[in-house]
Parts: C-alpha cells; sequence; structure tokens
C-alpha cells in the first residue's frame, strides 16, 4: 500500500513538473503617491503570491510541457489608486519571450501595456480560471494574457500554431462583456484594449502579421547562431509581409505593438550589416511604419 501511495506522489509530481506551461513572473508596484496603510500592504503582496499561482500552477492546454520548456513571461501589475477597501485599478505591463535555437540569447514576442486595469480583490480571495465563466474581472484579464501568450509562442513555432489559443483568448472576451468593465469592448475610445488585441489577431487581414511572426522566428532568430546572413534574409522577408497589413489596416494596434517589441533588437541584429542591407532594411521599416522612421534611422547609425 505505501508503495502504490509512493507511486502515485511521484506520478503526480511529474505531472507537475510537466503540465504547465508558464514561467510567469510577477510584480506588484504602487504609484509613489499613493499612500498605502500596512494592511493594503498586507493584501497587495497576498495578491502578488496569488496571481503568481494561477499563472503558473494553472495548465491552460492539454499539451505537455517539460520544464524549460515553459514559456517566459512577465506581469507587472501597478496600482495607482485604491478607490475603496479591496478596490484595486491602474495598468499591467504584460512580456513575453521565447529563446533562440542553439543559442541563450531570447527574443521578445509580445510586450503590451494594459491600461483598463480595475478589479476586487480581498485578503485571502482565490483566483480560479473556469473555462466559459466569467468568474472576476482580474481571473478574466490574467487568464485573457495567459492564451494570448501561450498563442503569440505557438504562431511563432509553427504556421497558425496559436489559433486554438486566440480562440479561447477571444471566448474569454466575449463572457467578460456582460461585467462592463473596460477593456472588453469593441466600441472603446481608442481601439487599444483586450477586444481588438485578439480579433486582429483572428482576423483574416492580419494573417501576413501572423506569417511574420512565424518566418521570423522560426526562419530568421532560429537559424541566426549558425548563419547570420540567411537569419537576416528570413527576417527581412517576414517583415515584407507586413506591406499587407499596412496596405489594409495602418497604425493597427497589434502591427505596432509587434514592429515595437523588435525595434531593439533589430537595431541589434543589423549592427555589423553592410549599408545595403541596413538601408534596404531601413526602407521597409519606414514604409510599414512612418511614424516611427526616427527610430528605424537609428539603425544606419
Amino acid at each position: 500500500m505505501r508503495a502504490i501511495v509512493l507511486l502515485s506522489f511521484i506520478f503526480f509530481l511529474f505531472l507537475s513538473a510537466t503540465a504547465q506551461e508558464l514561467n510567469c513572473q510577477v510584480s506588484i508596484i504602487t504609484n509613489a503617491k499613493l499612500e498605502i496603510t500596512s494592511v493594503e500592504r498586507e493584501v497587495l503582496d497576498q495578491l502578488e503570491n496569488t496571481i503568481f499561482e494561477l499563472m503558473n500552477n494553472t495548465q491552460w492546454t492539454g499539451d505537455k510541457f517539460e520544464i524549460e520548456e515553459r514559456i517566459n513571461c512577465n506581469l507587472q501589475l501597478q496600482i495607482n489608486e485604491i478607490p475603496a477597501s479591496g478596490i484595486f485599478s491602474g495598468y499591467l505591463q504584460v512580456q513575453s519571450s521565447r529563446p533562440a535555437f542553439n543559442s541563450s540569447y531570447n527574443t521578445t514576442l509580445f510586450n503590451f501595456q494594459d491600461n483598463d486595469i480595475a478589479f476586487g480583490f480581498s485578503r485571502n480571495s482565490i483566483l480560479i480560471y473556469a473555462p466559459n465563466q466569467y468568474r472576476d474581472e482580474l481571473t478574466s484579464i490574467l487568464a485573457f494574457y495567459a492564451y494570448f501568450v501561450i498563442a503569440m509562442d505557438y504562431d511563432s513555432f509553427s504556421k497558425q500554431g496559436g489559433t486554438k489559443h486566440f480562440s479561447t483568448a477571444q471566448q474569454i472576451v466575449s463572457n467578460a462583456q456582460t461585467s462592463g468593465a473596460k477593456g472588453w469592448k469593441s466600441n472603446e475610445k481608442g481601439k487599444k484594449n483586450r477586444y481588438w488585441l485578439v480579433d486582429n489577431a483572428l482576423h483574416e487581414l492580419f494573417n501576413p502579421l501572423r506569417e511574420c511572426n512565424y518566418v521570423y522566428h522560426r526562419k530568421g532568430i532560429d537559424v541566426l547562431y549558425e548563419d547570420k546572413s540567411k537569419g537576416r534574409k528570413s527576417i527581412y522577408t517576414a517583415l515584407n509581409k507586413l506591406m499587407k497589413v499596412t496596405a489594409t489596416r495602418p497604425n493597427s494596434l497589434n502591427l505596432l505593438n509587434f514592429l515595437q517589441a523588435k525595434t531593439n533588437e533589430l537595431k541589434n541584429l543589423y549592427e555589423d550589416a553592410d549599408i545595403k542591407e541596413k538601408n534596404q532594411i531601413v526602407v521597409l521599416l519606414k514604409r510599414i511604419d512612418p511614424s516611427n522612421s526616427s527610430k528605424y534611422q537609428e539603425i544606419l547609425n
């Protein structure tokens, strides 16, 4: 009997080590002007741990991950206001990356600041994600970004590989719309919210962006270690696909978000390229994103 219990325990540990998809670091900071009581500080510390547990201990997909295969991501939650006891508002910075093949280098896949964060959380609250159900605002926000991060990662390894997980994120948006909270609806000012992030990702017009994600990383970043010139050519080919998105959806949220995540990387990547290759990539980037031409010009410096 003891042997059976021991084997069951070992099996459970094995599943725990392979089931979860995210390696998520969580931090909570408060606005310097915000006066925090000792009780509120205790609640915020507990909130940080609770978010960490949800993100890292939830099995978001049916896929098995080894520990070293987990998707690296970071959540930084800034609390700007505490309008009432147990009510918090501010913004959430979400960042994810993945390693380059045969290298210690990590490339940024997603980096987004969500300014529509408002939720309730009290001492000893528990966050539990339930598929197809809106339980509370914070859990829905976190689950949305968990699936969006996973989808972006899957898209970088296979063509349209993240579709299933983008669709789950979209379902979370649909379920949350009845709450009346910000960030979930199409008619909100600026079109820079969760609704548009995932709606764009799944729209046919943004297929070139998803193709870019795959080619840029799988055929570009992943081959740089073996053949830097070949990798850069693939990256140029990938970015050229974005011209189709620019033609139909210029200055769209997903397009600009992708480019902003890659600006510093491209500058470093082309640092030792010849002037012809530098000019080629700069001209392309300026055509795709003319409003940020000055940033791309730095590649030539």
